[in-house]
């Protein structure tokens, strides 16, 4: 059974959780980019500089508004009151690439996992955009649930 189909008339629906229980949920996200040679090499400290700014501290800010939005981006999600949302940036030489991760947290009745991986996903938007003027060849790969906790189950990535 789908959860956002109403069996009475088999049409789209938010998922009635008015009789679950308040708790404390929170979902971690990633997003990885693959940015390449180039671009890594203009990784300065934790930043990286170009003609639009800082790119990661952009991305996080981008990536934060989205999470705020999540409920408008999202059919059928419902909007919740975010009482963190927390970002991570860091560099994976080896790869040429940098990975993203997001967490959310949230007391309610409905899980914050949609939430963090759209600020993932934007957060990684934002850093091609940023770059893509020094080159076009960025991937942005795996983006994921990490984990969640809180709510009926708990799930942690392999």
């Amino acid at each position: 059974m789908l959860s956002h189909i109403d069996p009475e008339n088999n049409q789209p629906g938010m998922v009635d959780v008015s009789s679950k229980a308040i708790t404390q949920r929170e979902a971690t996200a990633e997003s990885i980019v693959i940015l390449g040679e180039e671009i890594m090499a203009e990784l300065v400290g934790d930043d990286i500089q170009t003609k639009k700014g800082p790119v990661f501290q952009t991305a996080i800010i981008a990536g934060t508004m989205a999470v705020k939005k999540t409920s408008d981006l999202i059919p059928l999600c419902h909007p919740l009151p975010l009482e963190k949302c927390k970002f991570s940036i860091m560099p994976l030489p080896e790869q040429q690439a940098v990975r993203i991760t997001c967490t959310c947290l949230v007391s309610g009745k409905t899980g914050v996992e949609m939430e963090a991986l759209t600020g993932a996903s934007v957060a990684a938007l934002t850093i091609y955009d940023m770059c893509k003027a020094m080159s076009h060849d960025i991937t942005i790969s795996q983006t994921r649930l990490v984990k969640k906790t809180g709510g009926k189950s708990d799930y942690a990535a392999q």
